[in-house]
């Protein structure tokens, strides 16, 4: 029986999404550079044939990587800012959705790895780099607002809001990045250690 248009869409979709996956572990694990087209057709379980169907090349399965991610990582910053809350429960829930996501899936990490070795990378496509350039620093100007709101609202420390957030990322990511080195042995410290940096007692 032939599958009819919304199947037809779905097959495509979840073929992309495994080709991404796949990509995404071997991108971080090999860099791009050593990376084949042919080791991601195999990982994602189709023909190299096939997988040039949805992407022309490994550059620009790299780039749809690093568009994704950011996409995902902005459109969260940005919906938290908008949440009619107070500055530092926004800093709460930041903080806990941003632990849940790295103990439930090892893709936060790596994800997480992928942007950082490519923020340090000469070698990628230019148009990931337009990308990383253009999107990198909104969520540490998001975090910056939101720490500033708090500080006006007396709930968030003292400090200038531009290194309170850099601070906030960087240990985040740290995290992040730890995770997706150490799968096995990874332990999330406790988050009241991270919320005590930001938030007055």
């Amino acid at each position: 029986m032939p599958r009819n248009p919304e199947q037809n869409e779905q097959m495509k979709e979840e073929r992309r999404a495994a080709i991404l996956d796949n990509a995404l572990r071997l991108f971080a694990a090999k860099g791009l550079a050593a990376t084949r087209i042919a080791e991601i057709a195999k990982a994602a379980g189709m023909s190299q044939g096939l997988l040039y169907h949805y992407y022309r090349s490994k550059e620009e399965v790299f780039t749809a990587l690093i568009g994704n991610a950011f996409t995902i990582m902005n459109g969260a910053a940005a919906a938290l800012e908008a949440l009619p809350i107070s500055a530092a429960e926004k800093i709460r829930r930041a903080v806990n959705e941003l632990f849940t996501g790295l103990e439930r899936s090892e893709h936060t990490g790596t994800y997480h790895l992928l942007i950082a070795a490519a923020s340090a990378s000469e070698g990628i496509p230019a148009e990931a780099r337009a990308i990383i350039t253009r999107e990198s620093r909104v969520p540490y100007e998001i975090m910056a607002r939101i720490v500033k709101e708090g500080q006006v609202q007396g709930t968030v420390r003292s400090g200038d809001p531009e290194q309170l957030a850099l601070l906030f990322w960087t240990t985040i990511k740290g995290l992040a990045i730890h995770r997706a080195a150490n799968r096995r042995t990874f332990r999330l410290p406790d988050p009241d250690i991270i919320l005590r940096m930001f938030l007055k007692e």
